[in-house]
């Protein structure tokens, strides 16, 4: 680990843990409106979907972008560049005459935000590394797993006094402290760890990491489970509001309880000595509860059973999220920037392209079955690693 102060340490800490947070941000804080906009835009639920959609995809496409260009030009003015973009996009975001000129500032806006999370990932590894790192990870995790909790809250409060205007006056907020925090930061990767020469050397340090089957493996793994979570996020207030009657302020709370599970299972994901194992667990666990959701679809028009499967299944993503994290960067840290990149576009790109498909049709069984099928995906690429732990190249 690098040689800092321990009030920088904490310093660093905070706003890693803050920068990480800019998915749940983006994605949750408005979740609770979505219901609503639909009405304010006179649209259908499927659309105002596509805005949650635009701005994963911006999160993904954007990791790919600031994740090289850090490991070329250095972390802190990549960082700095991306705030600016997430601040101005915000502000945007608040004069959309229509849903379409909505959702392409959604878009602007994941692509900024992207930058926090790609580089929050990086600047970890670059001060980390082995059980150290996964230690940072986790805490890191922890923090971000107080996003999903807060966000959906404030949200909700906010949604029902201010409207959905409200809730992007306070990402706009965010944006400035994030960005007037970000000055304070120092470089983390010294020039001569940077890769040098051309565009095409960071190109072939991107495209290398695709030989690696192991991180291949962890990337897998990673996808699936952002698939899950975002199968979750994308129905979960349609189901919790238009399904079972719930208002807005009362989905917040639930979706609050939820995230805490995500947060206990980060925490306890470092009891296992080998990362490969907590991973292994965490998609076991994920297949499991997604099966009992899908068959109780049919069985049972329970909400006690729904909010008990959906907290499980949240409990065991929060093993995934910091074990393969830190998996997938010890392997990737020849390009610590493309690998973080790389690992939040899987991610971030998987969930844009599930979010839509969940509206189709009966949205409570269409979100139960999209969840089972790729946690099973997830559970297969999980027993890989278990079976096969020499695998890297």
């Amino acid at each position: 680990m690098k040689q800092y102060g321990k009030r920088y340490l904490l310093f660093l800490i905070v706003l890693l843990g803050a920068l990480s947070a800019f998915g749940p941000f983006v994605t949750d804080f408005y979740l609770p409106v979505m219901p609503s906009m639909a009405t304010v835009f006179s649209t259908s639920a499927s659309i105002v979907q596509l805005g949650l959609a635009a701005s994963m995809i911006g999160l993904a496409v954007g990791q790919l972008i600031f994740g090289p260009l850090s490991d070329k030009w250095g972390r802190r003015p990549v960082l700095l560049a991306s705030m600016a973009l997430f601040t101005v996009s915000a502000l945007v975001c608040l004069f959309s005459p229509t849903i379409e000129f909505f959702n392409v500032c959604r878009f602007l806006q994941g692509l900024g935000g992207a930058g926090g999370i790609v580089l929050s990932r990086s600047i970890a590894t670059d001060c980390w590394s082995g059980r150290e790192l996964a230690k940072s990870l986790t805490i890191i995790s922890a923090i971000n797993g107080v996003a999903p909790v807060a966000a959906p809250v404030i949200g909700g409060f906010t949604g029902q006094y201010t409207g959905w205007k409200g809730i992007f006056i306070i990402l706009l907020g965010l944006g400035v402290v994030l960005s007037l925090m970000c000055l304070w930061f120092r470089e983390s990767v010294a020039v001569e760890k940077r890769i040098e020469g051309s565009w095409k050397k960071v190109a072939q340090s991107f495209f290398r990491l695709f030989r690696n089957r192991y991180f291949n493996i962890c990337l897998a793994i990673y996808g699936f489970g952002y698939c899950v979570l975002f199968g979750y996020l994308s129905s979960a207030s349609f189901i919790v509001q238009n399904h079972f009657g719930f208002n807005e302020i009362q989905f917040s709370l639930i979706f609050a309880f939820n995230a805490f599970g995500s947060i206990i299972g980060s925490v306890l994901a470092l009891k296992f000595k080998e990362m490969k194992n907590a991973a292994f667990f965490a998609m076991t666990g994920i297949f499991l509860a997604a099966g009992l959701q899908f068959a109780f679809v049919f069985i049972a028009d329970n909400f006690l059973i729904y909010e008990t499967l959906t907290f499980l299944m949240l409990f065991f993503l929060g093993f995934m999220f910091p074990s393969v994290t830190s998996l997938s960067m010890e392997e990737g840290k020849e390009a610590v920037g493309s690998s973080s990149a790389i690992l939040g576009t899987v991610g971030y790109f998987s969930g844009g392209v599930i979010s839509p498909l969940v509206g189709l049709g009966d949205i409570f069984i269409t979100s139960a079955l999209v969840i089972f099928l790729f946690s099973i995906g997830g559970a297969i690429a999980g027993f890989v690693m278990h079976r096969r732990p020499l695998l890297k190249s």
